[in-house]
């Protein structure tokens, strides 16, 4: 009803405007007068006229829009949640931007659980972005919320997230199911620092260790999610041992991919390894700098989604085998929207 109320008061002075014009060619003699001065003065009327309804129209739309982006803004931030500062030891911090201007929704989707597994995370591109990709993203979490504490291995929680996935495109997009796709990467970092990881069509993860950026590349990836079905045997790949003080970033392609003024791809393992080179930073401080230099190189405006997650290990290195699956969360840091 108040929405009701809103548009009938918008619609109110323009047609107050329109009842002024017409009354005046009706009723004004001046109006009626079909010399040079008089058309000028008539057609200047109408034209103030036309002008208000024009920006009175641009004005309620602009409204209208700024209220969608900030119900897709807080339906965002209640989606991909501010992840904690720590959990369980890994200092961890995330970022994430959308190719659409003005736009805090996209298609990217991460998430980062302490269980009783080990810590588990999940890095996800959707096909497409924007508002479009905003139900499969949240089918994705949603199950990787509940399957990462529940299912005792890696493949168990892919082959969930799959089922979800399915279920959701034949439901919400039956016409292009077929053609919808997520890329995933899962991680799981046990109490010693050990890496396991199932890659469905993402880039593989990069190692910051000591001031050098080494991408971990174990294997070629299953193809992404939706395509095709998953294989009967999904054995996981490791990716070595995160050391105390090591760091896993982890990133959707649209880092990789984005694209300069004059067409050159951002210089992620250079970028990562100048980052390395100046020293130890905290996780929140490697996601800046990326993350600065990724706008920086594409003035503001990528191509594609980007999401940008670290997790680096700030347990003692003889502590490093005493790790517990409780998370703990000490000043929680909000995902940064670039």
């Amino acid at each position: 009803m108040i929405r009701v109320r809103g548009r009938v008061r918008s619609l109110g002075l323009p047609i107050v405007w329109g009842a002024a014009a017409v009354a005046y060619k009706l009723v004004c003699p001046l109006a009626q007068e079909t010399g040079l001065q008089a058309r000028i003065v008539t057609s200047a009327v109408f034209f103030a006229v036309g002008t208000a309804l024009i920006l009175h129209v641009r004005h309620s739309l602009m409204r209208e829009l700024r209220q969608l982006r900030r119900v897709a803004g807080a339906a965002q931030r209640a989606l991909l949640r501010p992840l904690p500062s720590w959990i369980d030891g890994l200092d961890v911090a995330a970022a994430q931007v959308s190719a659409e201007r003005g736009a805090a929704v996209g298609g990217d989707l991460y998430e980062v659980v302490a269980t009783e597994h080990g810590v588990r995370a999940v890095m996800g591109d959707v096909r497409g972005h924007g508002i479009g990709a905003f139900g499969t993203v949240a089918a994705v979490l949603g199950c990787f919320r509940e399957a990462a504490h529940d299912e005792q291995d890696l493949d168990g929680v892919l082959r969930r997230l799959d089922r979800a996935l399915d279920r959701h495109l034949r439901q919400e997009h039956p016409a292009s199911a077929a053609e919808e796709f997520v890329t995933l990467l899962l991680v799981e970092i046990s109490p010693d620092g050990e890496m396991l990881a199932l890659n469905c069509g993402h880039p593989w993860p990069y190692r910051l260790s000591g001031v050098q950026a080494e991408q971990l590349a174990p294997g070629d990836p299953h193809p992404p999610l939706g395509l095709f079905p998953l294989p009967p045997v999904l054995p996981t790949v490791r990716l070595g041992r995160l050391e105390s003080d090591d760091a896993l970033f982890l990133f959707t392609d649209g880092a990789q991919d984005a694209r300069d003024a004059r067409g050159g791809f951002f210089p992620l393992a250079t970028a990562l390894t100048s980052v390395a080179g100046e020293g130890l930073l905290s996780s929140q401080g490697v996601v800046g700098r990326i993350s600065t230099a990724l706008r920086h190189h594409t003035r503001g405006t990528p191509p594609d989604d980007i999401a940008l997650l670290v997790l680096r290990n700030g347990r003692p290195a003889h502590l490093g085998a005493r790790g517990t699956a409780r998370t703990t969360t000490t000043s929680p840091q909000p995902t940064t929207h670039l």
